[in-house]
């Protein structure tokens, strides 16, 4: 499949599938980016920033990231742009360019949609362990039922967006295309964590 043309906003942060993002926008390549979705439909990739900064020069992305979709705007109290982003399909980027005022654009290539496989006995603890953390968390994830906790991609997902995980520690996790694999990692960073694990009755 030939490799289609994604820019990117590079942050110090991963978007992850399914998982919410804010995002204030001020930068001028930044704001014609927006306006540039907005007229085509299209969307932008969030990549890690690997070296540099999130103003400014333009930042070396990592070469794995997520789409961003736009799922609502606002102006906040100081004038800026302000948009809520909702993480969509992975990609890889295989090589990236800059264009003149600074916008990083990259070649990328879709990843495969995750399967929709059950979590495997041997990770059911990590469904318990989220469903404790969404039954504090409330808000967007009242409401979730038995069968999304059944999915491995989406517990996996999930546990990724909300566990005190480092940034790097999620880009790992981004470039992993088994939901199980992901799963396994979870499982052996959770002894470092400060979270409650309760064995299911």
């Amino acid at each position: 499949m030939l490799p289609q043309t994604l820019p990117l906003f590079p942050l110090h942060a991963v978007l992850l599938p399914g998982a919410a993002l804010g995002l204030r926008v001020f930068e001028a390549r930044y704001l014609d980016l927006v306006r540039e979705c907005g007229r085509s439909g299209g969307s932008f990739g969030i990549c890690l920033i690997l070296q540099g900064k999130e103003v400014g020069a333009p930042a070396v992305p990592a070469a794995w990231g997520v789409e961003a979709q736009i799922e609502d705007f606002d102006v906040g109290a100081d004038g800026v742009l302000v948009l809520r982003l909702r993480g969509g399909r992975r990609f890889h980027a295989t090589g990236t360019r800059v264009r003149d005022n600074g916008l990083v654009v990259a070649e990328v290539h879709w990843c495969d949609r995750d399967s929709d496989d059950e979590l495997r006995p041997e990770h059911g603890l990590l469904g318990t362990l989220l469903e404790h953390i969404l039954e504090q968390a409330g808000g967007q994830f009242t409401g979730i039922g038995p069968a999304q906790l059944d999915q491995a991609a989406w517990v996996g997902w999930r546990l990724a967006e909300l566990l005190p995980l480092a940034e790097q520690q999620r880009l790992q996790l981004l470039q992993e295309h088994d939901p199980h694999q992901r799963l396994d990692r979870l499982l052996e960073w959770i002894p470092g964590f400060d979270v409650p694990i309760e064995e299911p009755l």
